[in-house]
């Protein structure tokens, strides 16, 4: 289980693109990364406001279900 703050992939996939930077304010429902998996992009977005903490992938990573992506603080 993911801690608090902690954003994990929804599923096994590509970061298609990361849309924040550690430090950023972000809001609930704002876009954070987005995952490519089986050709369809999937949005995650911030379960909550606060900031980011730091950032665990860049663009091209591969990653599978449950790894971190988003740390909130």
């Amino acid at each position: 289980d993911q801690a608090e703050g902690e954003i994990g992939a929804p599923m096994p996939g590509v970061i298609a693109s990361v849309l924040v930077a550690e430090g950023q304010a972000v809001t609930q429902g704002e876009a954070l990364v987005a995952i490519e998996a089986m050709k369809m992009q999937t949005r995650i977005s911030a379960p909550r406001d606060g900031r980011v903490k730091a950032l665990h992938v860049k663009p091209g990573d591969a990653v599978d279900a449950k790894d971190l992506l988003v740390e909130l603080g």
